[in-house]
């Protein structure tokens, strides 16, 4: 499956979906804090849920009609799925109720593994960065296997939207919404406590970020405010791909060059 994505300037790039990405990091290579953070940010019900949290939405509506304009979505991981893979951004009644319908659909159709391997596979973790395989190399230099409850607390963080948590611009408030992801994760008992005391004392080791946010800070990618959906979903643009010449995809690795081109 292809779909697209867009990058920080709104420019379409296919993606694939599934083993033929490299980046491509199934379930059982998932460490498990990171599932435990992501759903600590993201879908607390997640897994006594149908695919809908109705009470979410429920909240949501109340913060709505508050807010007096529409401010939060109440999407739990499942609908963020359905929309990322299936579905526009675009704030309709419409779009919603596709998305509740498909989500229900997803819910009773796939495991909720195969649901949270999905997200975490099509989710947008920086410029042109998605898949927690790619950002695990892109922000740490090491294979998500190998992340530590710190550093996926990290990447979970970043989940309502990278242009909003960008540790290029706002590592502090990257690094704080982290510290709250550990404290409801020790709450829930999802972390001992002796887990939560290590992940609090670490500091991640970004690896060549520094270099990164020089080359970034050049043509700086434009800032956001936070996502209108938030809590639920971040900021990920993916659409249906239109008939179209075959071009170089994102996820799969370029073609060996000639001798000649050298």
């Amino acid at each position: 499956m292809t779909i697209n994505v867009k990058d920080w300037n709104r420019k379409d790039h296919p993606f694939v979906v599934g083993p033929r990405n490299p980046w491509w990091t199934p379930y059982g290579a998932i460490p498990s804090a990171l599932k435990k953070a992501v759903v600590a940010s993201e879908d607390a019900n997640f897994y006594t849920h149908e695919g809908v949290d109705y009470e979410a939405i429920r909240e949501a509506i109340k913060t709505d009609l508050r807010k007096g304009k529409f401010v939060r979505g109440g999407s739990t991981i499942t609908q963020q799925v359905a929309k990322n893979l299936f579905l526009t951004r675009e704030k309709t009644l419409i779009r919603k109720v596709k998305e509740l319908v498909l989500a229900r659909r997803m819910d009773d159709a796939l495991s909720k593994s195969r649901i949270l391997e999905l997200y975490l596979n099509v989710v947008e973790l920086g410029p042109m960065v998605y898949g927690v395989g790619h950002a695990a190399h892109y922000y740490f230099g090491k294979h998500p296997s190998a992340l530590t409850v710190r550093e996926c607390a990290f990447l979970a963080s970043m989940l309502p939207g990278p242009k909003v948590y960008n540790p290029y611009r706002k590592l502090d408030r990257v690094m704080k919404r982290s510290d709250r992801i550990l404290r409801r994760m020790v709450a829930a008992r999802m972390i001992s406590r002796e887990e939560y005391d290590a992940a609090m004392a670490e500091v991640p080791n970004l690896a060549g970020l520094e270099r990164k946010i020089e080359k970034t800070l050049e043509t700086p990618p434009p800032e956001e405010k936070p996502p209108d959906e938030a809590p639920g979903g971040g900021p990920l643009v993916l659409e249906p791909v239109p008939a179209a010449p075959r071009e170089p995809v994102l996820g799969e690795a370029p073609a060996p060059k000639s001798p000649d081109a050298e």
